[in-house]
């Protein structure tokens, strides 16, 4: 599925766990192209088709641009940059060793999902030729046909964690830091939001502040990983900042709850989410609502009891 936004943005459908969970951002200028994030191995096929339906040749890809290396944004970087010759990878410092040599990402990805999981979501995550990879420090600019496109360090889902600013509409590509909005949920119009962990670098502050810091570019729209455009971002912003809060309330308050405290944490945010979409006037049920989120559920509860035990 190719979505089409404003000023050669496109969003493809990476079909990663189920439609509508992660996309590929295209960035389209006077024939040439980046991508925004990857999905995983299977992706690569319907972003190859993106591709072709816009009658941009492979070789026109300039930029594969990871905004961190969790493998549902980077699982695919390898593939790609094999069926694109003139690609260089655009990654934060902190990613990059992981994309030459990608041992200790997938080992890390096995201490979350298990080996069997790890293997039917991604596949062979082969390494990435170093001389094709550009470390991203901030505000670097990347030219894309004229295009400029400016790298934003912005920690707190992952200290290896990129936004990316389009200088042609002023809007951000934000990865995982502005939280997931699943099209599901949305009601009369409007978009939900709401913050996401990981079971690694979650950093409460530093989301605070990089959150601030994009906001402090007046975008009218960011693009989500998790998914797709959203608007009114300001006040978005504003519904993070206080749900960030609220998931360290529910951490905090189950510190010292010993082998119940993760499971304790998963329904402390269950409840939170079922209150917010309740309010937000969400006309899933429950249980519709709690399946779309189940995934991210897992990952927020995991990335709370890793924060808890190792706070940054």
């Amino acid at each position: 599925m190719l979505i089409p936004y404003e000023n050669g943005i496109f969003a493809v459908d990476a079909h990663y766990v189920r439609p509508n969970v992660a996309a590929i951002h295209l960035i389209v200028q006077d024939g040439r192209a980046a991508l925004v994030d990857t999905g995983c191995n299977d992706s690569v096929p319907n972003a190859l088709a993106a591709l072709e339906h816009l009658s941009i040749p492979m070789e026109n890809v300039d930029f594969v641009i990871l905004t961190h290396v969790h493998l549902d944004h980077a699982g695919g970087a390898s593939a790609m940059m094999r069926r694109f010759p003139n690609a260089r990878l655009v990654v934060h410092p902190r990613g990059a060793r992981h994309m030459a040599d990608p041992s200790r990402l997938i080992e890390g990805t096995i201490a979350v999902y298990g080996a069997e999981a790890t293997r039917r979501l991604y596949g062979d995550i082969l390494p990435i030729d170093a001389a094709r990879i550009v470390e991203a420090t901030h505000e670097m600019r990347l030219d894309l046909a004229g295009r400029e496109l400016v790298c934003l360090d912005t920690p707190g889902h992952a200290r290896h964690h990129n936004a990316i600013l389009d200088s042609v509409t002023g809007n951000i590509f934000t990865g995982d830091i502005f939280g997931v909005s699943f099209r599901e949920l949305d009601t009369d119009g409007r978009q939900f939001i709401f913050p996401t962990t990981t079971p690694i670098q979650f950093d409460p502050p530093s989301m605070h502040r990089s959150i601030n810091m994009l906001m402090d570019l007046r975008p009218q729209a960011v693009y989500l990983t998790h998914f797709g455009r959203v608007s009114e971002p300001r006040a978005k912003a504003d519904e993070l900042h206080r749900l960030v809060d609220a998931f360290v309330a529910i951490a905090q308050r189950e510190k010292d709850t010993g082998a119940e405290r993760y499971q304790r944490i998963r329904t402390g945010l269950s409840e939170l989410l079922l209150e917010e979409t309740q309010r937000f006037g969400c006309r899933l049920s429950p249980a519709e609502v709690l399946r779309v989120h189940t995934h991210d559920l897992d990952l927020d509860a995991q990335g709370l009891c890793v924060w808890l035990d190792n706070p940054v």
